[in-house]
């Protein structure tokens, strides 16, 4: 099986650290990652102050926030909206991401994230999951508007 277990070099651009602006509620942040930490917040004014961050200045500000108390039940929902928008506003992003044709990706990592992708092959792989099932979405939009193409 084809396989991506990293989302270092070309494939960087799977990371949240990517830095790349994605609007997601109303704020545009730097990456991803700002983007989700973020959402940790329970006001829309505490989320703004993420806006201006690199991906580990919002990673180290997402500890020290008081997370809004529906959190943990969100979470996955969370990421999954904030990879879409990402692709969805970044066309070359969303090519780049489809390219990856059936390739299995997972984050693999050093850093000990079990949740959103592995150690040593070990973990849930949660945003691996989340950009292949973003691809497959892509790929079947590309089909249907080949499809309304030429029906016209």
């Amino acid at each position: 099986m084809n396989k991506i277990d990293s989302f270092k070099g070309e494939y960087y651009y799977l990371s949240n650290f990517y830095e790349r602006p994605v609007t997601y509620d109303g704020i545009t942040y730097k990456n991803n990652e700002a983007a989700f930490q973020a959402q940790k917040c329970i006001s829309y004014e505490d989320r703004k102050q993420f806006s201006v961050l690199n991906a580990s200045e919002a990673k180290r500000l997402g500890r020290k926030v008081s997370l809004r108390p529906d959190w943990e039940s969100i979470k996955v929902d969370v990421m999954t909206d904030i990879v879409h928008a990402k692709f969805e506003q970044n066309k070359d992003l969303a090519e780049k991401l489809c390219n990856t044709d059936t390739a299995f990706l997972e984050e693999g990592n050093t850093w000990g994230d079990r949740i959103w992708g592995t150690v040593n092959g070990n973990g849930k792989n949660l945003l691996g999951h989340i950009l292949m099932s973003e691809r497959d979405y892509l790929k079947e939009q590309i089909k249907d508007n080949d499809i309304e193409e030429r029906d016209m």
